[in-house]
């Protein structure tokens, strides 16, 4: 017998992520994310499948071990535990600490091993700020979500010694460094790094290389600043650079010529992966590359080969949230997540992957699952179908957008509407271990509509830009006519109809509540009210106002705060504690704004949460936010939990 999920199985939620291949192919590593209830926090540890099959079996217990990499011989992998690299033996053994805070007080970021296996590379603060010391501001960018006030402190790039354990810091600049990746050669390092001491905010960016050895030169910039450069890497022969730029892949010469685009027949924006973006680094399967972008909502698995670009064979409406590669192997170890699991780690044959047309799935024998966590954790559970949808907005644009119901649920009940975040994200139409109440609502009786409104990534560029300079104003119709639609069509009760949404998706849940009376309950979280305040305040509020918004004049027009008075209807308000993205002063001035005018509003803060404390914060805090949701919407729209 199965059952629906319930709020209750958060704590056996086992989630794989960020895999690694080893070099033969024939093993992979990755971390498990599970929840230690008696503790309250998040446990992570190394785990092992082989591709030949069996169990899966883990390698270290955590609470904090993450990011797996093999050695290039395959005998030892690197990892991060509490933040420093520890080496481990695979065939047995301890794991031994190969970093430690007197040499790496900071911390050490991932570890990346050199082509011969004597060093690794990783970015990392330079220094540990001393928590009661003053912090001194000179710039741009002295605050980061999850860490706090950084003041002038930047990461940079270090080399450690496999064997001496002796680490070198490789440059010392007023710019933060990403995490580098070696040339072939190995020789020397390239790296993305923001240019400029205010690039922080300003979102400026350029590829950077520089030598390791001892009488290396300086690190130099490689190609035009001033632009947008994500995740770099090296082409095999050593004769330019993969860079990961605004919405596509991009070859960039090492001479400093302009980069090519590699993916702009695609029109989707490539996906390199981090908390809440779904992907995975670019990586070369011989002179083929590999990478993921998103379309539709999933972050799908692509190819680019002489014949151009073509999509995985992974079955429709999956997802991927991490890949790795073993070029002589000629495999691909993947997370996918579907309709019935939220991850399991993957295989597939790359050299089966045969090329189509651009942007259409391709030939080539489905990836084999090697895990099966889901099945092992929860084995009893049976989540509820997702029905994709598209809408027809009355200016001729279409919405895509998911329904969430019950099987047998009856026309005419409760409807949830959630808008996501970004808002350069996208809901995706495949299982989620985030929004639990999605689920514990539809066993109740409710549908759950979620749309990827204009801005939203995965439906190409004049899609994804289509709400700069006019956030709520372009996309507030995306959502009000799809609701009206399923109205008309008897779908759901027009009196009992409740809006949510987080960061992004609160604001336009704030938005809405201002411009409509369609709803008789919202639930904003991690919201944004105050876009002029917030352009000062927010570690993000510079670059959303210049590059979002763009006129300084639409910031108040464009700001919740300033429609308050229309606002009506019951609200609460759920916000992280520490929150440096949307600073939680948002919320108290939302709060204030309705409680003053004596609107029905609630405001919970979540202490220590960051921004992103819904994706791995205190597990009894994400559960306090979906029982609080699910009660305030039941409540006030006269509906009964059964």
């Amino acid at each position: 017998m199965t059952r629906p999920l319930t709020i209750d199985d958060l704590y056996r939620f086992e989630i794989p992520g960020d895999p690694a291949l080893s070099p033969d192919g024939e093993r992979v590593a990755y971390t498990l994310t599970t929840q230690d209830a008696e503790n309250d926090r998040v446990v992570r540890s190394i785990w092992e499948v082989r591709s030949a099959g069996g169990p899966a079996r883990r390698l270290t217990h955590g609470p904090a071990d993450t990011v797996p990499r093999w050695s290039p011989d395959g005998t030892q992998l690197a990892f991060l535990r509490e933040g420093q690299i520890h080496l481990l033996p695979v065939d047995g053994g301890e794991a031994v600490a190969l970093t430690t805070p007197a040499r790496c007080p900071a911390g050490a970021g991932t570890p990346v091993w050199s082509p011969d296996g004597s060093r690794i590379a990783f970015s990392a603060p330079a220094t540990r700020r001393d928590d009661s010391a003053p912090v001194v501001i000179d710039a741009l960018g002295w605050k980061a979500d999850g860490a706090g006030l950084i003041g002038s402190v930047r990461t940079q790039l270090f080399v450690v010694g496999t064997e001496s354990g002796e680490v070198r810091l490789l440059t010392e600049a007023d710019r933060h460094a990403g995490s580098p990746t070696w040339s072939p050669d190995g020789t020397q390092l390239a790296y993305p790094a923001q240019s400029g001491p205010d690039a922080a905010v300003l979102g400026t960016s350029a590829a950077h290389v520089v030598g390791v050895g001892e009488d290396a030169p300086e690190s130099r910039r490689v190609g035009p600043a001033g632009g947008l450069v994500g995740p770099v890497s090296w082409f095999p022969d050593g004769s330019a650079l993969l860079v990961v730029g605004h919405l596509e892949l991009l070859r960039q010469p090492l001479d400093g010529s302009a980069a090519v685009s590699i993916s702009a027949a695609l029109d989707r924006n490539v996906m390199g992966g981090g908390p809440g973006y779904p992907g995975a680094l670019p990586q070369f399967h011989g002179d083929d590359i590999v990478f993921c972008a998103r379309d539709r909502g999933a972050t799908r698995l692509y190819r680019v080969d002489a014949a151009g670009i073509s999509a995985s064979p992974l079955p429709v409406g999956s997802g991927v949230s991490g890949c790795s590669v073993a070029t002589k192997a000629g495999r691909a170890a993947v997370v996918v997540s579907d309709a019935s699991s939220f991850a399991e780690i993957a295989l597939l044959d790359l050299d089966a992957w045969t090329s189509g047309e651009p942007g259409e799935p391709s030939a080539g024998r489905q990836p084999a699952r090697l895990t099966d966590h889901m099945a092992r954790s929860l084995p009893e559970i049976a989540l509820h179908p997702v029905t994709e949808r598209e809408f027809t907005i009355s200016d001729g644009t279409v919405v895509h957008g998911m329904i969430t119901r019950a099987a047998q649920t009856p026309a005419g009940g409760p409807l949830l509407v959630d808008v996501h975040g970004g808002p350069h994200n996208a809901w995706a139409p495949h299982s989620d271990p985030v929004h639990l109440y999605h689920q514990e609502l539809a066993s109740q009786g409710w549908t759950i509509l979620t749309l990827n409104v204009r801005g939203s990534d995965g439906y190409g560029e004049a899609f994804y830009t289509a709400a700069v300079g006019a956030w709520g104003e372009t996309d507030e119709q995306d959502v009000l006519q799809p609701v009206a639609t399923l109205v008309a069509e008897g779908l759901v009760d027009p009196e009992r109809i409740a809006l949510t949404g987080y960061s992004y998706g609160g604001y336009l849940t704030c938005w809405l509540s201002a411009r409509s009376d369609l709803f008789a309950a919202v639930v904003p979280g991690g919201i944004l009210v105050d876009l002029k305040s917030m352009a000062g305040t927010s570690e993000e509020g510079h670059l959303i106002a210049a590059h979002e918004i763009g006129d300084p004049e639409r910031l108040t027009e464009l700001s919740p705060i300033s429609r308050a008075d229309a606002v009506r209807v019951p609200t609460l308000i759920l916000h992280g504690g520490t929150d440096d993205t949307c600073p939680v002063g948002q919320a108290e001035q939302w709060f204030h704004a309705l409680r003053s005018r004596d609107v029905p509003v609630r405001l919970v803060v979540y202490p220590g949460g960051s921004h992103l404390f819904l994706l791995d914060g205190r597990p009894s805090h994400r559960e306090d936010y979906s029982r609080r949701l699910i009660d305030w919407v039941t409540t006030h729209t006269n509906t009964s939990i059964r």
